[in-house]
């Protein structure tokens, strides 16, 4: 039988679903007398039970089921008769008055919508390439080593200098009065490495053991403790200790004690290098997909399901209270988080889903097995144990959507790159390392 259905506006449908009274009444009484045999009630031997007290206690209840069955049955029935792809839950209200003999429903919902997406080649994108330099090595075994540094008490004599490690008091006024966060005792830091704004970094310079100073700091207008950004304050400095940092050689033994059983310099280096290029891959490739995402954004025309919308946006309440939750924020599930704050980032994630999901259907762009093996091989390689990775990624369906999801992705990544109109630029190392401000 053809299926009406009622376009109510752009994407919302309805169709009107009729069950047959007769048949709902016999499959509540099918399902009463099964229950029964096992109802306990006061009085009453179990399975000995009067159908109309069975009736009395669970008639409604039993009623609910069936119809929610029978409605849920005859709405799938009904559209995928009318091959609509339905986005989201229907919303079943009861429809009255009925045709004789019959339980009438309306199932109000959304499908999903047409999606056009511009013509590639018109898409203008940066196709950026970036090498491994010595330079970028050496900085990084730069890096392996103060990792692995030591510090020793300098002399009385000597004042503090860039690399040391002080230990000072400190203590700050506004307008001659302290500030929560103001005050700290044996408070460590290296001098030059930015872990202190630059005026007091350089206030303690050349300060030796015992010295007090005080001097002026301006707190940045953008100085993340509000109560005294853009205000100045006085602080009394004291050094109590100066520590001198001792980086470890470049040797044999410092090769080994980073795992690399060769104990080479030049194995070090090939070994760093292999790291850096395949950081350096998957930045170009986020880089790249960033680029194509926001492309295909612009250029596809569609209208988004509220249903879907609305999900997203629920979900992603409910990764914020998670997330404050492990931050330890007290009754984090029942904080009031505002859902509109997230419902653009939403709309642009389902927008997204749903673009890249026709590409894929269009053009053929699935996930194949060999592309999720190598895409885990090649996330395995920067972990101590690749091969337990790649079974921990093996042996749960969830990790592998994820794997898969991805996959996708950078095969979408790929085929827009080789149909838009692609400039390459060669991009710095230390460029494409920095985060985006």
């Amino acid at each position: 039988m053809a299926v009406n259905v009622e376009t109510l506006e752009k994407l919302q449908r309805r169709i009107t679903l009729t069950l047959p009274a007769s048949e709902v009444e016999g499959e509540v009484q099918s399902r009463l007398k099964r229950l029964a045999r096992t109802v306990k009630a006061d009085g009453f031997r179990p399975g000995k039970v009067p159908m109309s007290v069975v009736a009395q206690r669970y008639g409604f209840s039993v009623q609910y089921e069936v119809v929610n069955d029978r409605v849920g049955r005859a709405f799938a029935d009904a559209t995928r008769e009318a091959a609509l792809r339905v986005a989201g839950s229907p919303r079943i209200t009861q429809k009255d008055p009925a045709p004789e003999g019959h339980l009438a429903f309306d199932a109000t919902f959304e499908v999903y919508p047409e999606v056009r997406i511009g013509e590639l080649d018109a898409i203008e994108l940066e196709r950026v390439s970036t090498e491994v330099t010595d330079a970028a090595i050496d900085r990084t075994i730069e890096i392996l080593r103060r990792q692995r540094r030591t510090f020793a008490q300098r002399p009385a004599s000597d004042g503090a200098q860039e690399g040391d490690r002080v230990t000072i008091d400190f203590e700050g006024k506004i307008d001659g009065e302290p500030f929560a966060g103001g005050k700290a005792d044996a408070f460590q830091f290296v001098v030059g490495e930015g872990q202190m704004l630059e005026q007091f970094d350089k206030a303690v310079r050349g300060m030796k053991v015992g010295e007090s100073k005080t001097f002026p700091l301006q707190f940045p207008a953008d100085y993340q403790g509000q109560e005294v950004a853009g205000k100045e304050a006085d602080f009394l400095v004291t050094m109590k200790k100066i520590e001198a940092q001792h980086l470890p050689e470049v040797d044999e033994d410092f090769v080994k004690a980073l795992g690399l059983p060769d104990g080479t310099v030049d194995a070090l280096r090939a070994d760093v290098r292999k790291n850096l290029e395949r950081e350096v891959r998957f930045r170009v490739r986020a880089r790249h997909k960033a680029a194509v995402m926001e492309a295909l954004a612009k250029s596809a025309e569609l209208d988004l399901p509220d249903a879907l919308v609305s999900a997203e946006t629920e979900r992603m309440v409910e990764a914020a209270r998670a997330d404050l939750k492990q931050r330890g924020v007290k009754d984090a599930d029942k904080a009031p988080i505002p859902a509109e704050i997230f419902k653009p980032q939403a709309e642009r994630r389902v927008r997204l889903g749903l673009v890249v999901a026709e590409l894929v259907r269009a053009h053929g762009l699935q996930a194949k097995p060999e592309q999720l093996q190598a895409h885990i091989e090649e996330m395995s390689q920067s972990y101590e144990k690749p091969a337990e990775v790649m079974r921990w990624y093996l042996g749960d369906r969830q990790r592998m959507a994820e794997v898969e999801a991805l996959v996708i992705e950078n095969n979408v990544t790929e085929f827009v790159m080789g149909r838009a109109r692609v400039a390459d630029k060669p991009l710095p190392f230390d460029e494409l390392m920095t985060p985006a401000a």
